[in-house]
């Protein structure tokens, strides 16, 4: 393939894989007017990391959700879920009308995922900081009964400050659990505030790096970055687990919800609704580097 050609596949790709991002920011917004209020800006910086996973890189069959030998995926930051629905939809999964009555009494979709009654589901969340355990666990039944897959987690940087997160970051490193992948939102707030000043956890890296893990650290909004990340990892196997450290903005996408700590849980109405899918369709502005603090 020449140098051109594959620049214009590459092109393509990246378009695709925007266009898929906007679909999840777009899908938040319905959803969440549906339900009376959501997670936006938890899912927002999640969008790019949702779309590059599940349109170019996990190994899943829709028409076989429970393949003993797909990649495994964790969202252990499960109120992003409303994010992660309608791709599993756009996927296959199920059918997307599906989701029109989400929350409602007598839908399987809920606020955090349910593994029992959702196909493509792998971990039922609820309380944070539980995720990389389960994570662990996985990994280490794919070794025993010698399976490929990758067994991948998503974390939200607010809860690093559970212990039981590095307990399981201890344990991955010890057991050399190289088919395991932490992929940390690195969004840079929590519920209660910047992660730095409610319970810092600074140096991310640093921290994998001495339980035993290999770090990268990316722009978690630039394909450019996450590609190359995601290609990088290396297969299951006896070795080294794997973090991918994320920057990203909370709530990007919504200039009004861009780091600012009163769109965790909220609705929009009327024209703020309007306004804000308008924002989303009319795609995202190059940002400078997102992460301020890096380690």
């Amino acid at each position: 393939m020449s140098t051109l050609a594959a620049r214009k596949g590459h092109n393509k790709q990246h378009e695709m894989l925007q266009d898929r991002a906007m679909f999840v920011r777009l899908e938040t917004l319905r959803l969440s007017r549906i339900c009376g209020a959501g997670h936006y800006s938890s899912t927002f910086s999640a969008a790019e990391l949702f779309a590059a996973l599940y349109y170019s890189h996990l190994r899943l069959d829709p028409k076989k959700p429970k393949w003993p030998d797909r990649d495994r995926f964790v969202l252990s930051k499960g109120h992003a879920a409303i994010g992660l629905y309608p791709i599993l939809a756009d996927l296959g999964y199920y059918k997307m009308s599906a989701l029109d009555n989400y929350t409602k009494l007598g839908s399987h979709f809920g606020d955090h995922p349910n593994m029992k009654h959702i196909p493509g589901i792998d971990f039922s969340s609820g309380s944070l900081g539980h995720g990389l355990s389960i994570g662990v666990g996985m990994a280490l039944a794919g070794r025993m009964q010698n399976r490929p897959y990758r067994t991948y987690v998503m974390l939200g940087d607010g809860e690093l400050s559970e212990g039981q997160i590095w307990e399981a970051a201890m344990a991955a490193g010890h057991f050399k659990l190289q088919g395991l992948v932490a992929i940390v939102d690195r969004n840079q707030l929590c519920i209660d505030g910047h992660t730095e000043e409610v319970m810092g956890v600074e140096p991310i890296g640093d921290r994998f790096k001495s339980f035993g893990w290999d770090v990268q650290r990316i722009d978690g909004h630039d394909f450019d970055a996450i590609m190359p990340a995601l290609a990088n990892l290396k297969p299951a196997g006896n070795g080294r687990p794997q973090v991918i450290i994320a920057d990203t903005i909370k709530g990007r996408g919504v200039k009004r919800m861009e780091l600012s700590l009163q769109w965790h849980v909220a609705n929009l109405a009327g024209q703020d609704y309007d306004d804000a899918a308008a924002e989303i369709r009319a795609g995202l502005q190059p940002l400078a580097k997102v992460g301020k603090n890096r380690g």
